[in-house]
């Protein structure tokens, strides 16, 4: 019976086991014919992600297009990190992304702007205008950009966006600036209060303001708008050279070497800055103190003719009549029709004996002379060399040129 029972045991063991490789095999068949199957399609739908990985790499990956509004993000923060002309590149790229977006068009343009590129943020101006004709961005971006060029253009422009925004500061600030332009001041100090009425902390509303009051004689107020400019945004450097000429105007030649000299540690690489530091000094007299700031504005800047204009004027009084020639010379090279890289010039040729030289740069300069003091510097420097070079004793003085009608310039300009 044992045995038997035994017998019983061992074979439903065998046929249990013989069941299970059975149905092992069937699953490792059908397991297989699955992977068969499921692995290509894995494999084709995530393609483009191994791929990726792949070139990851081998660091051959495609870059990420950014999209528009992170690039106008980054625009947004490099102006107010003070990178002005960074901020104009991401706003273009932007603007190009999206060529349709009012917003994009109008930051970009208004950039353009601040960076004296008026002329580039017109076209941007009549597209967002196409794009959306009630809204004011695009009347205050035009205005914006021909408020100097053709402020009589402008004005129509902005009291149309106004009719539209009657709230809209830039528009306002553009009318500011316009009516200046024109001589209507009453009218430019009234948009300019409105300007800052409605947007207090706008700094452009702020320096437009400035304009109309400078031409009434209001410097205090004028020098109060530009002060409140800077402390809203301390990177325009527009600002500080407007707030630095109206001391500089008003007999405040250590207020204006501040206001440089902040200017200067906010941008090291500011070549203006030195240039108008160099200046100041130059009209105080203090040529020595002076010269390091011209070398260091053609330092940063060697193509800066109107540099070599200044530090010439400086050599040429401390009678470093060679440096004084040789800087004049850059200046003409640069393309600087300053009349004092030819009349100093015709004058330090004049000290050295150089009477051809003296002779012919005074006639150059005749035609460039555009104020009553440079054309008498002129006609001296002529009149010496007749006088005390042989050669020229009986050679008649060219005919008086009359000084070239020039527009007035803003007390404050830059």
């Amino acid at each position: 019976m044992s045995h038997r029972y035994s017998k019983i045991k061992r074979d439903q063991r065998l046929l249990f086991s013989r069941n299970t490789r059975s149905m092992s095999r069937m699953y490792f068949v059908g397991l297989l014919t699955g992977l068969i199957i499921i692995i290509p399609i894995v494999t084709l739908w995530q393609f483009d992600d191994l791929q990726l990985a792949a070139l990851k790499v081998v660091n051959m990956a495609p870059t990420a297009t950014p999209f528009a509004s992170d690039r106008a993000k980054q625009a947004e923060a490099l102006f107010l990190a003070g990178d002005i002309e960074g901020s104009a590149v991401f706003w273009e790229q932007a603007a190009k992304q999206q060529p349709d977006n009012v917003t994009y068009l109008y930051e970009y343009g208004m950039v353009l702007v601040l960076l004296g590129r008026e002329s580039e943020a017109i076209p941007l101006a009549d597209r967002a205008l196409a794009i959306a004709p009630t809204d004011p961005r695009g009347y205050a971006l035009k205005a914006t950009a021909l408020m100097w060029s053709d402020p009589a253009a402008a004005i129509p422009i902005a009291i149309n966006g106004v009719e539209l925004d009657e709230s809209f500061a830039p528009l306002h600030s553009a009318l500011a600036v316009a009516y200046t332009n024109i001589n209507r001041y009453q009218e430019a100090i009234e948009e300019g209060a409105k300007a800052v009425s409605y947007d207090p902390t706008d700094a452009n509303a702020r320096r437009a303001f400035h304009y109309p009051l400078l031409y009434t004689g209001r410097y205090d107020d004028a020098i109060a708008q530009l002060e409140r400019a800077i402390a809203i945004n301390p990177y325009i450097d527009a600002a500080y050279f407007e707030l630095a000429s109206l001391y500089r105007a008003v007999d405040e030649e250590e207020m204006a070497l501040g206001i440089f000299q902040r200017l200067i540690e906010l941008t090291p690489n500011n070549a203006k800055a030195y240039l108008r530091m160099c200046e100041t000094y130059i009209e105080r007299g203090y040529f020595q103190a002076g010269e390091p700031y011209c070398d260091e504005a053609l330092t940063i800047d060697p193509n800066y003719g109107a540099a070599y204009a200044a530090l010439g004027q400086l050599q040429y009084t401390r009678r470093n009549y060679e440096g004084a020639i040789e800087s004049f010379q850059q200046c003409v090279a640069m393309g600087e029709d300053d009349v004092r890289c030819y009349y100093l010039r015709g004058w330090a040729h004049y000290f050295l004996a150089q009477c051809d030289a003296a002779w012919n740069t005074l006639n150059e300069g005749l035609p460039l002379a555009d104020t009553a003091q440079s054309l008498e510097a002129v006609q001296l420097g002529l009149g010496a060399v007749q006088n005390n070079c042989p050669g020229y004793n009986n050679v008649a003085l060219p005919t008086d040129v009359p000084p070239t009608p020039i527009p007035p310039t803003p007390i404050g300009g830059i």
